[in-house]
């Protein structure tokens, strides 16, 4: 039911007139979830990633150890 009513909306927001967009934008922006809209406003990270970032995340996808618990790591970073 949900995909249908979202397919509803896409289908009424590609109809709004190009004068009333601004309006549309303004009421969407208020219905949805600020934090995501936080997400979707930040800007890319456009930094290259380096050879030591490369390594160190393929190291990690390999490591195939059991994951620690979070109180655990505090008492160590304690």
């Amino acid at each position: 039911m949900a995909d249908i009513d979202r397919h509803e909306l896409h289908t009424l927001v590609d109809h709004i007139p190009e004068s009333d967009v601004p309006a549309a934008r303004k009421v969407l922006r208020a219905l949805a979830d600020p934090v995501e809209l936080a997400i979707l406003a930040a800007p890319l990270d456009d930094e290259p990633e380096t050879e030591e970032e490369r390594a160190s995340v393929a190291s990690s996808l390999a490591d195939a150890s059991p994951d620690i618990p979070f109180e655990q790591l505090r008492r160590i970073r304690a």
